[in-house]
């Protein structure tokens, strides 16, 4: 799966399995590096599906009529 298609589910749960090895130890140094790497890719993907959240959000708030009613086919 490419990285960019990847939901903020999907990249959040994989990382929280990449802390999970990292925590449990017994890995080389370059398998916890490679971890590292990927945890810190995925750390990304979640931030911008976050700040993506954010912004979409705030440009609601700033709606004059307050936001309205949100389209319940539109998560956030």
């Amino acid at each position: 799966m490419a990285d960019q298609r990847m939901s903020y589910e999907q990249a959040r749960d994989e990382l929280t399995e990449v802390v999970k090895r990292l925590e449990s130890g017994g890995l080389t140094l370059e398998e916890s590096l490679a971890l590292w790497e990927r945890g810190e890719k995925l750390a990304a993907i979640c931030e911008e599906w976050l700040e993506g959240a954010r912004a979409r959000l705030a440009a609601a708030m700033a709606q004059p009529d307050g936001g309205g009613e949100a389209d319940p086919a539109t998560p956030f």
